[in-house]
């Protein structure tokens, strides 16, 4: 059984939850230089990437100025902010500085973020957005964990290892493969159903930060190491490919 989310009420009366914002307000970047941040690159030494958070807001940012060591700061005061609003910080206040913060640089953003922090954006977007902006960003977030789960069952099994099976392939021209309730394998090489699944994405593209985002976390999908990537390597029908040129 999924555990309850905390009532705000509930979040605001937790002493953890207090301690977690001590000092919050030396990390507070009043009237930011975006344009400046874009040109200023972080010296910190060798990157190295964060695993969970230290209860300490102090230590905490200090880990993640490290991980984006090498990086424009623009990309830092990003994650900044949404480690400020995960810990409810001048909620207010730190989201409208999160929102301008896409309005203003959505195109870097999307060009400099790894994967990782566009998926926090987008449960950001899904949490706190307006409206269809919160089921765009939900869907770019659905869509990135979803390949998550599937690459992470991959490497448990230690299926990573593993080449297609031709045998297999050429079986699926013919027969249908069931998979679970009425689905069935892909006809891999010639389905068309990422195809259609894709001009049905395609409009939400263009939707603002959100439609920005997705597009974004899509493309990465088909260029990385994944179930998405592996098929379009195997993929050989033109007019059926679930790709764009930039993907």
């Amino acid at each position: 059984m999924v555990e309850r989310k905390k009532l705000r009420l509930e979040r605001f009366l937790s002493l953890n939850q207090h301690r977690k914002r001590w000092g919050a307000k030396r990390h507070v970047a009043a009237d930011a230089d975006l344009v400046a941040m874009r040109d200023r690159i972080i010296e910190a030494g060798e990157a190295v990437q964060t695993r969970g958070s230290a209860k300490s807001l102090d230590t905490h940012l200090e880990n993640l100025r490290r991980e984006f060591s090498g990086q424009p700061e623009l990309v830092f005061h990003h994650a900044r902010l949404i480690v400020l609003i995960r810990r409810e910080f001048r909620l207010e206040e730190t989201l409208a500085q999160f929102f301008a913060l896409w309005r203003q640089e959505a195109a870097f953003l999307c060009g400099h973020l790894n994967l990782r922090w566009l998926i926090s954006a987008a449960d950001t977007l899904a949490e706190h957005g307006q409206d269809s902006e919160r089921a765009i960003a939900m869907m770019a977030a659905l869509l990135a964990n979803t390949v998550k789960v599937c690459e992470s069952d991959r490497y448990i099994r230690g299926a990573e290892t593993l080449e297609p099976i031709a045998a297999r392939i050429e079986k699926l021209q013919t027969d249908l493969v069931p998979l679970f309730e009425g689905t069935s394998v892909f006809t891999v090489g010639t389905d068309d159903t990422l195809r259609n699944m894709y001009w049905r994405l395609e409009p939400f593209f263009a939707e603002g930060v959100a439609g920005a985002i997705l597009k974004t976390i899509y493309d990465r999908l088909q260029v990385n190491d994944t179930a998405f990537a592996r098929l379009r390597a195997l993929h050989r029908r033109d007019r059926t490919g679930w790709w764009s040129d930039e993907g």
